[in-house]
């Protein structure tokens, strides 16, 4: 992979084209542009019979110029580096900073195409490939530009071997927040990997990645525990705990909900708040009369000497 380094300062990771995969789009683009040049040449050929030589030469060279230079100049430029070999083959013509080309770095590579490719049949163009880091020619050095792969085949996600039947659950209450990402990373590749590992060499690696999980943690494993089982425990455990959180319903929905609201008014596992008597803790004596109406113009209600405040100074009724 190539680190190319944007303007806004993020690194890109291309992976350039190398010379195989470079020579194959470059026939197909070939083989095409000579066929579409002879057709052409044909034509021209049968309709300038009547001139003299030097409009037929002048044709020629124009025929010339415009199917074999500015015909993948003009490709490049409106597909943004795709011809059709490179389409064919998974690849593109980017700029150094990853962006799609313009028009003055296809006519930089297409000028300097004439030299390194037709004059000189590709030598020129393989060995600058060949001497190049990134696999560049010279007129992707001098138009300030790169062949990337557009396709790249994604590697085969393996599955964590479980742990042990009697490991499961029994990390349960290990705080995992301080476990970094780069730390999760490692234990994965190591467990989809361990059987692929020499005996010793794994032994070593399990143990250097449990201490590092343990300080992380600050809980050592079980006793007898290998270092392999307890890796594997804590990342089923670690995927449990995702799992749970991805498929918990929202807090406002369901029982969870109900039961959340009810504790907004009883408190927190089902005490009662302070300053609010539950209706049933109520006494029947102490309950207030039953209202009667009052004028008009009269006070809205009076708070008797014993009882609860009226339900419009509080907003709660007491029962009946």
């Amino acid at each position: 992979m190539s680190g190319l380094v944007t303007g806004d300062a993020v690194v890109l990771g291309l992976q350039p084209a190398r010379l195989p995969s470079r020579a194959l789009a470059v026939l197909i683009d070939l083989v095409v542009v000579w066929a579409a040049y002879l057709l052409i040449t044909l034509g021209l050929a049968v309709a300038t019979a009547s001139l003299d030589g030097a409009a037929v030469a002048a044709v020629s060279v124009a025929s010339f110029l415009l199917i074999l230079v500015g015909a993948p100049i003009a490709v490049e430029t409106l597909s943004h580096g795709r011809s059709l070999g490179k389409l064919a083959c998974g690849l593109r013509v980017v700029r150094d900073d990853g962006g799609p080309i313009r028009f003055r770095h296809a006519l930089v590579r297409g000028a300097m195409g004439v030299v390194e490719i037709l004059m000189t049949f590709g030598v020129v163009a393989c060995v600058a490939s060949l001497v190049s880091e990134r696999g560049r020619r010279l007129g992707d050095v001098f138009a300030g530009t790169l062949v990337v792969r557009e396709r790249i085949p994604t590697a085969r996600v393996l599955a964590v071997p479980p742990p042990p039947p009697w490991l499961v659950g029994r990390f349960a209450g290990l705080d995992l927040s301080a476990v970094p990402e780069t730390l999760w990373l490692e234990i994965r590749q190591y467990l989809t990997r361990a059987r692929e590992l020499d005996p010793a060499v794994g032994r070593r690696l399990a143990e250097r990645l449990a201490d590092e999980l343990v300080a992380r943690t600050g809980a050592p494993p079980p006793p007898g525990v290998p270092a392999e089982a307890y890796l594997a425990g804590v990342v089923a455990e670690r995927q449990a705990r995702d799992a749970r959180r991805a498929f918990t319903p929202p807090s406002g929905l369901g029982a969870a909900g109900a039961v959340r609201g009810a504790g907004a008014v009883g408190g927190a596992f089902g005490a009662p708040v302070a300053g609010v008597v539950p209706p049933a803790a109520v006494p029947p004596a102490a309950a207030s009369p039953a209202p009667s109406a009052a004028p008009p113009d009269g006070p809205a209600s009076v708070a008797s000497p014993g009882g609860p405040p009226p339900a419009s100074a509080t907003g709660f009724a007491p029962p009946a």
